[in-house]
This record gives C-alpha cells, sequence and structure tokens, in this order.
C-alpha cells in the first residue's frame, strides 16, 4: 500500500488502512467501458482498488468523446478496452487489469464473473442487464447497476447479502418497442458521470463495509431538478432459486421477427444485391455505414415506406439491434406481407466480425 498516495484516505475517520486494503485486495469486474464505465474506472483506480476487469468490444467513437472522458480524439477508431487500460495505467501503474475484448454472453458471463468479488453493470442494455444479475445469483456475486435516460439515472446494489436482485425489482425483460435508447434519444454529457460517481461510491462501500449500501433500495436522481429519490423494494424469495442461465436473453416481441447472426449476413451480402436499411441518426450513419444501405432514421420510418421495396426481403440495422428491432415491429404492421430480416447485433457486432 503506498501511503502517501492514499494519505487522504487513510487518515479519514471511518475509513483508515483496513478500509485502504480491502481495496488494494479486491477484484472489481466492469461491465462496459462507456458513459458509466468510464467515471467507475477512472475512480476506483485512482482509489486503489487492486485489480480491475474490464468487458466491452466496442470502439471509441467521435460520438463518445462528450462524456467518455477518459477518451481523447486520437482513440477514435480504437477498441474501448485497449484505450482505457492504457489511460488507466498511466493514472495508476499498482493496479493491475484484465481486459476482455468481447461482449458479455451467455457463453462467457459464467467463466468471467467467477474471478471477481464486485461486479459492475455499466451497460446501457437490459439483455446484458438481466445476463449480469442471473450470473450474479448464480455466483453468489453483488452487483452495482446503474442506469441513465436523458438528464436522470438509476443506481441501486443488487445481491448483496443475500439481498434482492434485479429482477425483484424489474421481474421481465421489456419488449424491444418499449425500450428507450441514449443513441436515439441523447443523454447530457455530464450526467453519465455523475451517475457513475455514485456506481463507484457504492463499489467502495460493498468492498470496505463502510457506510450503508443502496441494497434493496433504488437511488433516482434528476439532474435538471436537482432532486434526489429513493425507493424500496423487496426481496421476492424465488428469484434466489435460480440454477442456470436463461436459455436466450434477446429482447421478446408481441410478434416473432427473423433475424441473421453478422457473420451470416456478411457472407450474404458479398454475393447477393440486399436491399438494407439502416435505421439510425444521420450522425451515427456518416461516422460510418455500408455503402449499399439505405439511410431511413427511425423517427422518420412511418412516412417513408414507400422507399422499400416491398417484395424482396429487407434487412435491418441500427447500432446496437434495438431500434432495428422496434422498426420492423412498426413495418410489420404497415407492410404486413412483407419481409423483414433484423441483423442482430447491429453495428456493435457487424464491426467485431469484420474486424
Amino acid at each position: 500500500m503506498h501511503e502517501e498516495r492514499y494519505n487522504r484516505q487513510l487518515i479519514l475517520k471511518d475509513f483508515g488502512p483496513e478500509a485502504q486494503q480491502k481495496l488494494t485486495d479486491a477484484k472489481v469486474l466492469v461491465v462496459g467501458a462507456g458513459g458509466l464505465g468510464v467515471p467507475v474506472l477512472t475512480y476506483l483506480n485512482a482509489m486503489g482498488v487492486g485489480t480491475l476487469g474490464v468487458v466491452d468490444n466496442d470502439v471509441v467513437a467521435l460520438s463518445n468523446l462528450h462524456r467518455q472522458v477518459l477518451y481523447n480524439e486520437s482513440d477514435v477508431g480504437m477498441l474501448k478496452v485497449k484505450a482505457a487500460i492504457r489511460a488507466l495505467s498511466s493514472q495508476n501503474k499498482t493496479t493491475r487489469f484484465h481486459g476482455y475484448e468481447t461482449f458479455l454472453a451467455k457463453e462467457n458471463a459464467l467463466e468471467i464473473i467467477a474471478d471477481y468479488d464486485l461486479v459492475i453493470d455499466a451497460t446501457d442494455n437490459f439483455p446484458t442487464r438481466y445476463l449480469i444479475n442471473d450470473a450474479c445469483v448464480l455466483l453468489k456475486k453483488p452487483f452495482v447497476y446503474g442506469a441513465l435516460h436523458g438528464f436522470e439515472g438509476q443506481v441501486s446494489v443488487f445481491n448483496y447479502q443475500d439481498g434482492p436482485t434485479y429482477r425483484c425489482l424489474y421481474p421481465t425483460m421489456p419488449k424491444a418497442d418499449e425500450v428507450p435508447n441514449c443513441n436515439e434519444h441523447g443523454v447530457l454529457g455530464i450526467i453519465p458521470g455523475i451517475v457513475g460517481n455514485f456506481q463507484a461510491l457504492e463499489a467502495v462501500k460493498v468492498l470496505t463495509g463502510v457506510g450503508q449500501v443502496l441494497s434493496g433500495r433504488l437511488l433516482l436522481y434528476n439532474g435538471l431538478d436537482a432532486v434526489f429519490q429513493k425507493i424500496k423494494f423487496s426481496q421476492n424469495p424465488e428469484n434466489k432459486l435460480r440454477t442456470e442461465l436463461e436459455t436466450n436473453y434477446d429482447f421478446e416481441c408481441e410478434v416473432p421477427i427473423q433475424s441473421i447472426a453478422p457473420a451470416d449476413f456478411l457472407v450474404l451480402n458479398e454475393t447477393t444485391q440486399l436491399q438494407i436499411i439502416d435505421v439510425r441518426t444521420l450522425a451515427e450513419y456518416e461516422v460510418g455505414h455500408l455503402e449499399n444501405s439505405l439511410h431511413i432514421p427511425l423517427a422518420n420510418l412511418s412516412s417513408r415506406t414507400a422507399e422499400i421495396d416491398q417484395h424482396v426481403p429487407a434487412y435491418f440495422l441500427c447500432q446496437s439491434g434495438v431500434r432495428s428491432q422496434k422498426a420492423i415491429v412498426l413495418l410489420q404492421e404497415l407492410m404486413p406481407t412483407s419481409q423483414f430480416i433484423d441483423i442482430s447485433g447491429g453495428m456493435n457486432k457487424l464491426q467485431v466480425v469484420i474486424r
């Protein structure tokens, strides 16, 4: 332990050397190196958490920089895991880092999480949150939750000392067309920093035993009004009886949606002239897109259906797969005889396969 480096924590009443040593010995896994993951990683690294794991398979984009302040313009196009660990290593050379250049999935979640004392959910999608929850229940690991929407944020701690789980608060996953998306609705740059710091604080409390952990309580923060609320929720014992992961963590829809895996789509796209509809925003589309795609933002889709050839299959693409499913749900009502296919995982997964 570097006493000079952590002096202001060591002399802090009710913290001291014992708590600092617990941070030094701790192993924390951060799932997501974006808006929430950046402040979480930055402060836990600075405060002396001994081992940090980082799970992400996205690359730094220019549109990330207004809120993901660990990165700079020269990092654009670099894998976030590599850029993050490089910057964090310069901040604190004593930390041990483990980078996982992958998205957390059913196939790897238990293996990755098993090595850590605590998981921090810094993701931006519901399927991964439910996967993290279920894996943590099976492995008896606590996890710190954070979520963003516009000017607002949420924080809680689940599965802590046999406390409530994420499913106790949100029993079932919403459908794809019910989910807001920051790519679509935006987020004020400073809000992830505030919420991520609350997550880091809860992680420190869990690891050291200092203070009262947000277990069984959901903290709500409204940045515009500077208003905090706490909502209590109880445990459903049935959520602790899990013996295995779910078969599938994809969104459920009222109507079936045909999909294609990114690798299969790329093979097909090389040999066949496909109708590809990109429903992302103009800013996202301009950063990078498939050359043979037609750009119709989701917000304009219902007024531009005439541009879609209803006699041939249409392949829908967005950044992560959420908006493309929303688009298909909408068009299945407007164009019931047409064939619509979702490119699973969107550009995020396509970029992984292409690399």
